[in-house]
């Protein structure tokens, strides 16, 4: 086992683990398990707000999946990928305060909550909505938690079972001590990592490849398609990299692990201030990262794997107590995604089904246990799943990413903009997007020339104004009586 690289590893995870008994003590002064447990009171500082926001979406995919597949096709993948930098701020921008205001008027800790209530209590969108953060988080989450256990495994020697079970306790045990609030502090740190990770990282690759020019004359040598916009093998369209802007970017509104932080900040000063830091803090990682992927090509050419590119560079090129400081980074962004997830659907089996529908009544000690079991639980199916990883971590999260947008985008943007929106609408939106992003996604994933999320998103838009303009119900009421 490599210590040097292991100890600092060993040093961050005991100081999460500090951060979730402090979180503990707030859950247990609360008066309101639910509001404290999965939104931390709404009591989220602008720093906080945008570090949490960052640390959720950068994730396995964009620190460990997203250099890999950079390492491959080289600056094409990285203009690809730059779509990501406006999403906290489209996120913060389209929700904003209107979004906040009616999810605490509505008394929404999930946004499911907001959803039936903004549809007159619908429980089929309120199922299905549950059914489909279920299914594509559970997912995502797989992703993420096989991307944990490959860099623990690739940094200690152990085998991949062994690194699984390490990172699962590790993840389980703060969630379920900490709730939401241990989840945004935790990301805040998390966040800091990354940046510091990142910055320490593209440095030492670019020193160890002897400067940017060497770098590139490196990589025109090898293939010069390295070095343009479309990719090693021409395979990056106009059409395919512009539609990623939909999934990575715009279509990021529509993610519950994304949007239920936007009805968790204090004031609107803290959601201001999150805009500008979140913003700024997404370019950098992103940017940075998915360089690092291109840059390593020729420093340790003939990679195959492309999952271990970030470990391999990190231990090539700097020092090993450095290396386990630094790798900190990518294992900061995936826990922090993952304790979000688990959160999240936790949440949706809890409090959107368990409280709404099997037992209204429950006693503040039912639900808190019930949600401690939940969680648990959750963690052992996607601890059973991560089990068979995978072979390429991105496309799984990718394909979680477009299932939740396909199914929430519109219920969501036009519940909060169009009067005439209702349940029907809502309803039939979310199974036109689903049922489509399947079919497409299996038999046409490349139909014309863009991502697989592009038609389902303009099919549910056009099932959501044609069955809400056809049932001419106004579902809008509750909203109504809040203005007036």
């Amino acid at each position: 086992m490599n210590w040097p690289v292991v100890i600092p590893l060993i040093v961050f995870v005991a100081s999460i683990f500090v951060v979730g008994f402090w979180s503990s003590r707030y859950i247990k002064a609360s008066n309101n398990f639910l509001q404290e447990y999965f939104l931390g009171s709404r009591e989220l500082g602008g720093f906080i707000l945008a570090m949490t926001m960052v640390a959720t979406y950068g994730s396995a995919s964009s620190f460990i999946g997203g250099p890999g597949v950079a390492y491959t096709q080289g600056l094409g993948w990285v203009l690809l990928a730059m779509a990501q930098v406006a999403t906290g701020y489209f996120t913060l921008m389209v929700l904003g305060k209107k979004f906040a205001i009616y999810a605490r008027k509505y008394k929404a800790v999930t946004l499911i909550d907001f959803l039936r209530s903004r549809y007159n209590n619908s429980k089929s969108v309120a199922l299905i909505s549950a059914f489909s953060i279920i299914i594509f988080l559970f997912s995502a989450m797989a992703a993420q938690w096989v991307g944990g256990a490959r860099l623990i495994e690739s940094l200690t020697g152990l085998n991949y079972t062994s690194a699984l079970f390490i990172f699962a306790i590790a993840v389980l045990i703060y969630v379920i001590i900490g709730g939401f609030r241990a989840v945004a502090v935790t990301d805040t740190i998390q966040g800091v990592v990354m940046v510091g990770g990142t910055l320490i990282i593209l440095i030492g690759t670019i020193i160890a490849g002897g400067g940017i020019g060497n770098i590139m004359s490196d990589l025109v040598a090898e293939n010069p398609n390295l070095v343009s916009p479309y990719g090693h093998d021409g395979g990056l369209t106009p059409a395919y990299v512009s539609s990623f802007w939909i999934l990575v970017g715009v279509g990021v509104v529509a993610l519950p692990q994304v949007t239920v932080r936007a009805m968790s900040y204090k004031n609107s000063r803290a959601m201001h201030r999150a805009l500008i830091t979140g913003t700024i803090v997404v370019g950098f990682i992103m940017l940075g990262m998915h360089l690092i992927g291109v840059f390593a090509r020729p420093i340790i050419p003939g990679i195959e794997v492309g999952d271990s590119v970030m470990p391999l560079i990190a231990m090539e090129v700097l020092p090993p107590w450095l290396a386990g400081i630094v790798l900190a980074a990518p294992l900061a962004a995936i826990m922090s995604t993952v304790d979000s997830l688990l959160l999240l659907v936790s949440s949706a089996v809890v409090k959107d089904v368990y409280v709404n529908y099997i037992k209204p009544k429950a006693s503040q000690k039912q639900v808190k246990r019930v949600s401690f079991v939940v969680t648990t639980v959750l963690g052992i199916l996607v601890f059973s799943m991560a089990l068979s990883p995978p072979d390429l971590l991105i496309w799984l999260n990718l394909f979680a990413f477009g299932g939740l947008q396909a199914a929430f985008i519109w219920p969501v943007i036009m519940g909060l903009y169009w009067q005439r929106g209702n349940q029907y609408g809502a309803v039939a939106s979310s199974l036109v997007g689903v049922s489509s992003y399947i079919i497409i996604h299996n038999y046409a994933p490349n139909m014309l020339g863009v991502h697989s999320v592009v038609f389902p998103i303009l099919f549910s838009l056009i099932a959501f104004v044609i069955v809400s303009l056809m049932t001419k119900q106004n579902s809008y009421s509750n909203t109504n009586q809040l203005q007036a």
